[in-house]
């Protein structure tokens, strides 16, 4: 299998791993970039641009990263705190009026990032055209009846996190979230990154900038674990369930593929990075990198701190969540228990591990059934712990 990029000394095993990933696994084009206290230790490609064509994987291509946007997206709900423009414990409807319709008078700001809200389902799911217009998730979002008392339980909000959080940050900042990131994260940092991807990348994409993905499997019991319990089973396959209505939340899903899909900004699920550019925006939340630095020690530990803990309502199994990522657990399992960070449903990470210097960034085409732990990249996070463990 021929590879291409570096590794520092020490980091042989994730090169390895990554390599066992094409040989074992399937994959048929993927990049995974580490960085070590804000230096980059691993930068790693190979296979194709196209899960379904010939041309090479390029230093730069970039994928879309499904539901790993949303730690990224989260970031921005915190640095706007950190630096006073919003209260994560006040009202979402103090910012956004039209949101406390139906009972909705209760929702913070905090339980949009820690899946406390509610909210994981459309009574009324938009359609691919409707999803692409900025403002139609966030009007139908606040147009909608809790499944829950806000506060009170947690359930992955799979689609509506991106226009809960988008409709705060446009009456906060008056730009959309896609803009935000743009000018204030991805352009300081030099990352490439983006929530709605520029023309200009577009055209280069046809150049080989974005690859081809393929799209996931449906939702099933075995999205989650090779044997799943049978109440995982039926709620995959249940349609007026919690968890297919939060993934129906578009029905039926846009082709990611789509150029017009590609240039919106859904701030739950189709950010369009590189592994380097992924791992670099982790790496600047908890340390400089090149003299930039996100967000500050203090506004990282309130984000990894858990928020949510225990059975979820809508993947039907325990998981953790701080203010807006994943934290090391079960259903996600990370570096270690310091670790927060974001997986995209069928394969892509993001995460940081502050005691470790460690931020990882890993990009692949080829979309598998998992949400959260897919073994590709728990094969690589295993061998990222045999390398700082050496």
């Amino acid at each position: 299998m021929d590879v291409n990029g570096t590794v520092a000394e020490g980091f042989e095993p994730v090169r390895d791993a990554f390599v066992r990933n094409f040989e074992t696994l399937g994959e048929r084009g993927a990049a995974l970039a580490v960085y070590r206290d804000g230096r980059k230790v691993v930068d790693l490609w190979a296979g194709t641009k196209d899960v379904d064509g010939t041309e090479p994987w390029q230093r730069g291509t970039a994928q879309v990263v499904r539901s790993a946007t949303k730690g990224v997206a989260a970031a921005v709900l915190l640095a706007l705190w950190q630096r006073g423009r919003l209260d994560l414990d006040a009202p979402v409807a103090e910012y956004w009026s039209e949101f406390k319709a139906r009972g909705k008078e209760r929702v913070l700001v905090r339980h949009v990032l820690n899946h406390r809200a509610g909210l994981p389902v459309l009574d009324r799911p938009l359609t691919p055209q409707e999803s692409l217009d900025p403002l139609r998730g966030p009007e139908a979002v606040a147009a909608q009846t809790p499944e829950w008392e806000p506060g009170t339980e947690h359930g992955y909000h799979a689609l509506t996190y991106g226009w809960m959080l988008d409709g705060i940050v446009r009456r906060v900042t008056g730009k959309g979230t896609g803009e935000w990131i743009a000018d204030e994260i991805a352009g300081p940092l030099g990352a490439e990154l983006w929530l709605g991807l520029p023309a200009a990348e577009e055209a280069a994409g046809r150049a080989g900038r974005v690859g081809r993905v393929e799209a996931p499997e449906p939702a099933s019991g075995a999205v989650l674990k090779a044997r799943p319990k049978r109440s995982v089973t039926d709620a995959y396959q249940d349609p007026d369930s919690l968890t297919r209505r939060a993934f129906a939340a578009i029905t039926p899903f846009p082709d990611q593929n789509d150029p017009a899909y590609r240039a919106s900004a859904l701030p739950a699920t189709n950010g369009i990075a590189t592994a380097d550019g992924l791992a670099r925006v982790y790496a600047a939340l908890i340390g400089e990198v090149d003299g930039v630095r996100l967000l500050d020690t203090a506004t990282v530990e309130s984000a990894r701190a858990e928020e949510s803990s225990g059975p979820d309502r809508v993947l039907v199994v325990n998981t953790r969540f701080g203010l807006g990522y994943m934290l090391h657990g079960t259903a996600s399992p990370l570096l270690g228990p310091g670790s927060f960070g974001h997986p995209g449903r069928g394969g892509a990470l993001g995460f940081a591990d502050p005691e470790a210097g460690i931020a990882l960034g890993y990009v692949t085409n080829g979309f598998r059934k998992t949400v959260t732990a897919d073994p590709r990249a728990q094969g690589l996070i295993r061998a990222l712990r045999t390398s700082l463990a050496g």
